[in-house]
């Protein structure tokens, strides 16, 4: 019996063997068929990146920024962009360096999604 399951002349296993690869096949075609949906999904929601050049003028956003409020009544009525400010240096596709005139305390390189024309 045992040499008849190594040699492959038992019936049963090999019938279970084709059904467990057909199983496989459909769960791979299934699961390729959810990856697009939720990559879909995902890109719905995604902007394209604005792409600067070294020179160019950008408003900066002040959402993080929490040096506008010294002597400011209420963040509500501060501006949502300052500038315009050049870009210095390009770090990586979306981080760049401005040139800083704003604090001496803030960070000269920014996230692109924190800029705009």
């Amino acid at each position: 019996m045992f040499c008849q399951v190594i040699t492959g002349k038992y019936e049963g296993a090999e019938k279970s063997i084709e059904k467990m690869k057909e199983i496989q096949e459909e769960a791979k075609v299934a699961l390729g068929k959810v990856q697009e949906e939720i990559k879909n999904y995902a890109d719905r929601k995604r902007a394209e990146v604005n792409s600067y050049k070294v020179g160019d003028l950008v408003m900066l956003s002040t959402k993080n920024l929490k040096y506008q409020m010294v002597g400011k009544r209420t963040e509500k009525l501060t501006e949502r962009f300052i500038g315009p400010y050049k870009i210095k240096k390009i770090v990586s596709s979306n981080y760049h360096k401005w040139s800083l005139t704003i604090c001496d305390g803030c960070f000269d390189t920014l996230k692109s999604s924190k800029m705009r024309n």
